[in-house]
């Protein structure tokens, strides 16, 4: 009879362990904020026809705990592609936000553009970009907008200055349509990447995995492209950015 209360000493230390291991593990994981709700501190500006830094009309800025692409102070957009860079480069790593479009394209800006931002990884440095160069040689992650009917997919490939391989077909195309799904409204919509260097890539929308690939490699030379930094675009259609984390992936 007085194994019993033992026993169950035993088992509730044993639970307790399993409880804590689990718990561990989640604390394990150091999410690092890239973007601080307040200021743009950390980041790049490269607008094109404008020096490094230069925030032309006040494009980028954070209120709210919002990372916004604005053109309140615009009168057309005259090509001025835009970038904010993060300014550390990283290889292996999950990255996590929240976007959405809001308010109208600014005048001048393409069809094209219109609810059209993305993510570009693994690209060059703000300050490498030549004075009027619209895009850095990177990967994108194409973010898109619904045009009220039919489809347009989110969480597409572009490949500005690079190119990679699905399901071992290497594509020339410059942007692959994945099939994602397709957000008409100006809700916000959770996206992340989780990136192992040069080989692979995975585009996950609202929990959802919508592209695989891998094998980058730089347009001229065809040397691999595992390393970079993590921008986001302004290219006419005002777009709002927030909790925006990456995780480094054990031993990279």
């Amino acid at each position: 009879m007085k194994k019993q209360p033992l026993l169950l000493s035993l088992m509730a230390f044993t639970l307790s362990v399993i409880l804590h291991s689990c718990g561990s593990g989640e604390q394990e994981e150091h999410w690092i904020p890239l973007f601080n709700g307040k200021n743009l501190d950390g980041w790049d500006i490269k607008i094109a026809g404008y020096e490094l830094n230069e925030n032309y009309g006040n494009t980028f800025r954070a209120e709210d705990g919002v990372l916004l692409v604005c053109y309140d102070q615009y009168e057309d957009f005259g090509n001025r592609f835009g970038h904010i860079f993060y300014h550390q480069p990283y290889s292996h790593y999950k990255l996590r936000l929240e976007y959405r479009f809001y308010g109208d394209q600014v005048p001048g800006g393409a069809g094209w553009a219109w609810r059209n931002n993305g993510i570009m990884f693994h690209s060059q440095s703000a300050a490498s970009m030549e004075f009027d160069q619209y895009f850095p040689v990177s990967v994108e992650a194409q973010l898109l907008g619904g045009l009220g009917d039919g489809t347009r997919s989110t969480g597409n490939i572009c490949t500005p200055g690079t190119n990679v391989e699905v399901c071992g077909q290497r594509i020339p195309d410059h942007c692959i349509d994945v099939g994602g799904p397709t957000f008409h409204g100006d809700e916000w919509i959770r996206f992340e990447l989780v990136v192992y260097g040069d080989s692979l890539v995975h585009h996950i929308v609202e929990g959802d995995t919508i592209a695989t690939y891998g094998n980058i490699r730089l347009e001229e030379g065809g040397l691999p492209l595992g390393k970079g930094h993590i921008a986001l675009q302004a290219e006419s259609h005002p777009t709002a950015f927030r909790n925006i984390e990456l995780l480094v992936l054990e031993g990279h």
